[in-house]
């Protein structure tokens, strides 16, 4: 802390950068959460005989809503800084940070399409509520993409060099 002109010390203020990243950590509990419905999905199944289908069914649903708004509160953390040291090497490497772009991309463009697609065309109930909790987990995973490529541009080694010899040109 430092010390204000009167002596008193002085508690430096959060940023809203500050404030995004803490409110990112929700994501453990939301995933934690899709986690508990998967185990409660497999525990489901093996009582199908006496329950049937729509205990599983309900726990894929509400296991594809936690993990979209835990995906999707991910995206709300710092794309300056990496998690780990595995996610730096990829954001450095400009061929694998496409590559992840690229999958994230795909995965994002088809939980939302195959969401949609089933949630229009959906004969019951059931696939109309899983096709909903896909659409949510491609929402997710669409901020997660955005977080993803300002983390790309953050961490690029390349990115210098190719900065320097743009202001070459100009």
């Amino acid at each position: 802390m430092s010390r204000g002109a009167s002596g008193v010390a002085v508690r430096p203020r959060a940023s809203l950068r500050d404030v995004f990243q803490w409110v990112s950590y929700l994501q453990y509990p939301a995933m934690l959460a899709a986690l508990g419905y998967a185990a409660k999905s497999a525990w489901s199944w093996s009582a199908l005989e006496a329950t049937g289908w729509s205990p599983v069914h309900d726990d894929w649903n509400y296991l594809l809503l936690y993990a979209g708004i835990g995906i999707g509160l991910s995206s709300l953390q710092d794309p300056t800084r990496t998690q780990n040291e595995v996610s730096r090497r990829v954001w450095q490497d400009p061929r694998k940070g496409r590559w992840m772009l690229a999958l994230l991309g795909i995965y994002a463009l088809g939980a939302l399409a195959v969401g949609l697609a089933g949630a229009y065309m959906a004969g019951s109930t059931v696939v109309n509520q899983l096709s909903l909790g896909l659409v949510a987990l491609g929402l997710g995973m669409i901020g997660l993409l955005k977080t993803a490529i300002e983390m790309r541009e953050h961490h690029r080694l390349d990115r210098g060099a190719d900065e320097a010899s743009a202001g070459s040109r100009a």
